[in-house]
């Protein structure tokens, strides 16, 4: 197998990599996977029966936000298949990344001034760097350039 790999996580910061990741397969003629990855970490000290629940309606939201780029997708002529996975984002990224033997790895670029972005620039610029070395994958950033 082989493919691109496109991890989004909604809203309007998912577009430019919806788009990135359409254009790379039009270019490449490889099949394109969006990816949304369901992280409760943050719920380890809430009751059981809450997760649960929370957990549920993460992954509906994820359907929906993986349909959404799915359409998208479908409007270009652009096939593409829609992954959940739950658990530390990164780790489902390369993950998903060796199991398909991917070609490339789509990702956005966080806002710098976001409060509580996950990556800041240079986590995000490890994050490519070892991602790259463990799965062969080439990151492509969402803004056109490359990692």
């Amino acid at each position: 197998m082989s493919g691109i790999v496109c991890a989004i996580r909604g809203g309007p910061n998912s577009q430019a990599p919806i788009a990135r990741a359409i254009g790379l397969a039009k270019d490449s003629n490889l099949p394109l996977y969006f990816l949304y990855v369901v992280n409760l970490d943050f719920l380890s000290r809430t009751s059981s029966s809450r997760v649960h629940t929370i957990s549920r309606e993460m992954r509906q939201m994820g359907e929906f936000i993986l349909l959404t780029a799915q359409a998208k997708s479908a409007a270009e002529d652009i096939p593409a298949q829609g992954l959940i996975r739950q658990g530390n984002v990164g780790q489902e990224i390369v993950d998903l990344c060796h199991e398909l033997e991917a070609d490339y790895l789509v990702l956005g670029r966080p806002q710098v001034q976001e409060e509580g972005s996950v990556f800041t620039q240079d986590l995000l610029q490890e994050f490519i760097e070892r991602t790259e070395e463990q799965t062969n994958a080439q990151v492509v950033l969402a803004d056109g350039g490359k990692a």
